[in-house]
């Protein structure tokens, strides 16, 4: 017998019955069935607790007839006891499992992004106006080549420091997928395929794919990585440091499972370790592997979460032979994580950026590798900050989804996703056209370029290379001396 829940529910949906003509667009649209229609009746009604206000109904209604409304709080929540923190509880008592959310951290921890400043040409060293100049934003991401070096392997050119970030064919969308893969064709950067392989209708796209292989190996084989661009060893993700990855077997569709190279309808399990790396020496080979597997034609990534000791790890992983090292800090994004571990471990990807890059430049070896950043990235000032902090380019995840229509209500967990995006559902799949879905992340990456170029003309800049690591270009505000010294920049109002 179901437990009677204690909560009230979060939202309410409300409908306007003047306005409403009874097209039935809600119930066909909403994805977690909170719309239902009573044919007997002839009567429309809301299930509000079946609600995560995703707005597609909202969104979808041709009269305007609906709004949905943020509950008060249940109990009596105050500064210690918080809303999430009752409700948690009390769904916990109810069902005994593990709190799953989507999407990155929403805590209110600061954004050192948004108490750093940067700076401003005037008269001694005269601004650009990049329209009229040339500005260069192309980066070369891999290992710089060393004097009498055997080997080379070639560095891989992108025409903006913005890349997409590892989403895997199951996580989303086939259709969210291949939006991902043609805006990044289309523009020259790149895309990351995730842990979940690259379809085969995609291999077009290949030449500007990260292709990753994670612990699971799902979907790796020779030709997977052959075709990619760069190969990316995934260890960990900002949004699960430590944990390892899940995709329900509702979720593996025959596609996916044909992807993947595991039976339709069965859990994707990924461990949290890769039970052939438990040291710094066994990571230097399986990087060695994968060279040798692709002919020492693909710079070889390691992707690391964001942690405590991460500039020690980013050392070991650059003298290991990696040519790319991409960090993901807490606030990265994730289909599924268990809440506690995605609002309480890691570090802010600032702060790791600085001190990575510190570490590596103090060892005297920071040319041997490229520094990625990933874990919430807001707008063009947040990429510029990073890359003056010691990033050579960055990911993009969340943001790239909110350009295709992504809501956030973080239920990707539950393949519900009425945008389409979250989805293995066809029926909810089909309403993100791909070349729309381009379109929109190829104007986004436009945009963003665009105002990249504006601000480094502002700083008297032409080259994105010429910002890297430049952090007197970065001023602090309402930050403390620990965090100024760790992120290496001065306080607004202190001089050169």
């Amino acid at each position: 017998m179901p437990t009677l829940s204690l909560m009230p529910t979060e939202f309410t949906v409300v409908r306007n019955e003047e306005k409403c003509i009874k097209c039935l667009a809600c119930v066909r649209q909403c994805g977690f069935e909170a719309q239902q229609y009573d044919a007997e009746d002839d009567r429309l009604y809301a299930i509000d607790a079946n609600c995560v206000n995703c707005q597609r109904c909202v969104s979808i209604c041709p009269a305007g007839a609906l709004t949905i409304y943020k509950n008060p709080p249940p109990l009596r929540p105050h500064a210690f006891w918080t809303e999430n923190h009752l409700r948690n509880i009390a769904k916990q008592a109810e069902t005994g499992g593990v709190l799953l959310t989507g999407m990155g951290n929403d805590q209110p921890f600061p954004a050192y992004f948004d108490r750093l400043l940067l700076n401003a040409s005037q008269v001694t060293n005269p601004s650009i106006d990049p329209l009229r100049e040339p500005m260069e934003l192309r980066t070369y991401l891999g290992r710089r080549p060393e004097p009498g070096a055997k080997t080379r392997t070639p560095l891989v050119p992108i025409a903006t420091p913005i890349m997409f970030s590892a989403m895997s064919y199951g996580s989303i969308s086939h259709e969210a997928f291949a939006s991902l893969a043609r805006a990044a064709k289309e523009f020259d950067t790149m895309f990351n395929t995730g842990e979940g392989g690259l379809p085969g209708d995609l291999y077009e796209y290949a030449d500007h794919a990260v292709v990753q292989v994670a612990s699971g190996r799902f979907g790796v084989h020779a030709d997977y990585l052959n075709a990619g661009r760069i190969v990316e060893i995934k260890i960990g993700q900002g949004a699960k440091p430590g944990i390892g990855g899940h995709l329900p077997g509702e979720k593996i569709t025959a596609p996916v499972a044909a992807t993947r190279m595991i039976p339709e309808g069965t859990d994707a399990l990924s461990p949290a370790p890769h039970h052939d790396i438990y040291s710094i020496e066994d990571l230097k080979q399986l990087i060695f592997t994968l060279k040798e597997a692709t002919r020492y034609q693909k710079p070889v990534s390691v992707k690391v979460s964001a942690v405590h000791n991460v500039a020690a790890i980013a050392s070991g992983i650059a003298r290991a032979g990696a040519d790319i090292i991409a960090i993901d800090g807490f606030r990265g994004g994730t289909g599924a994580a268990p809440t506690m571990i995605r609002d309480h471990v890691g570090i802010p990807i600032e702060l790791a950026i600085a001190a990575v890059d510190q570490r590596l430049r103090d060892e005297g070896i920071r040319n041997q590798v490229s520094l990625v950043a990933a874990g919430g990235f807001r707008s063009s000032a947040d990429v510029v900050k990073a890359i003056a902090l010691g990033a050579d380019a960055v990911y993009i995840a969340t943001a790239a989804l909110i350009a295709l229509g992504c809501h956030l209500c973080q239920k990707c967990y539950t393949g519900k996703c009425s945008w389409g995006i979250a989805t293995q559902d066809p029926y909810r799949s089909r309403r993100l056209n791909p070349e729309i879905g381009a379109e929109r992340l190829y104007n986004l990456l436009r945009g963003w370029s665009h105002e990249i170029k504006e601000m480094l003309g502002g700083m008297g800049i032409n080259s994105i290379e010429s910002l890297r690591g430049n952090r007197l270009h970065l001023r602090g505000v309402g930050l403390n001396e620990v965090e100024l010294k760790l992120l290496g920049v001065k306080h607004a109002g202190e001089a050169m």
